[in-house]
């Protein structure tokens, strides 16, 4: 008497329920990288009005220091944009004569455009966490001795700006559980460069001595943030 089935057909439920575990598997692998901020906000570069604050030559080459434009950045959460007006305590006509060629006049017109407008520049925002995370704080990091450099990246060798860590919650954890390699000493905070020539062994020794001194604790539970 014939089967209806060939024989062959007794291993469709393990080859279905193998192929359900590996689909399974890869969906979530899949989401586990890609629907992440680790994938979407790492290297976001937003088109800048005038095509953008060129950091590298700012913070670079002339070696100026972020609370020149950032100036409540010790005070306050937020790390303010400059106003038009600081702009144009450098930018105003006749003001650089090193750069006093048609091509930077060009290329920061608008600038003085605004000025004369009494507008301000509509920067386009970069670092931004979720609406419902109270805003990072700054002046509580900078007060702490966390460089710069740890969620910026070294900006100074940007010549657009990006966002340069995924700013996750899992990433800020992972810094409050083992902050030592994040603290440098307070006068350094913005010295990306100097920081940079440090060797990590000898950073995590400092950071260790820092979170001592200063009698830190880096909160893990909820309401640091979701408040």
């Amino acid at each position: 008497m014939s089967t209806i089935f060939p024989s062959w057909t007794n291993k469709l439920p393990t080859l279905i329920a193998g192929g359900a575990v590996s689909a399974a598997c890869l969906a979530v692998g899949v989401a586990w990288y890609y629907f992440t901020p680790k994938y979407w906000a790492v290297g976001y570069m937003p088109t800048q009005p005038g095509g953008g604050f060129n950091h590298q030559i700012h913070a670079g080459k002339l070696g100026m220091d972020c609370r020149y434009c950032h100036t409540k950045v010790e005070e306050s959460a937020e790390a303010n944009i400059p106003t038009v007006e600081t702009c144009m305590g450098c930018h105003a006509d006749g003001r650089l004569k090193v750069f006093n060629n048609q091509a930077h006049k060009d290329k920061t017109d608008f600038i003085r455009a605004a000025y004369a407008a009494d507008e301000s520049i509509e920067w386009r925002r970069i670092h931004k966490v979720p609406d419902y995370v109270r805003n990072f704080p700054h002046n509580a990091h900078i007060a702490a001795g966390v460089s710069c450099l740890s969620c910026h990246g070294n900006i100074a060798r940007m010549p657009v700006v990006y966002q340069h860590e995924p700013l996750s919650m899992g990433w800020c954890l992972d810094c409050h559980r083992n902050p030592e390699p994040h603290l440098v000493a307070k006068d350094m905070v913005t010295k990306l460069f100097d920081i940079e020539k440090i060797p990590l062994d000898t950073r995590i020794e400092q950071g260790r001595k820092y979170y001592e001194e200063r009698r830190l604790a880096a909160p893990e539970g909820c309401g640091a943030c979701h408040y």
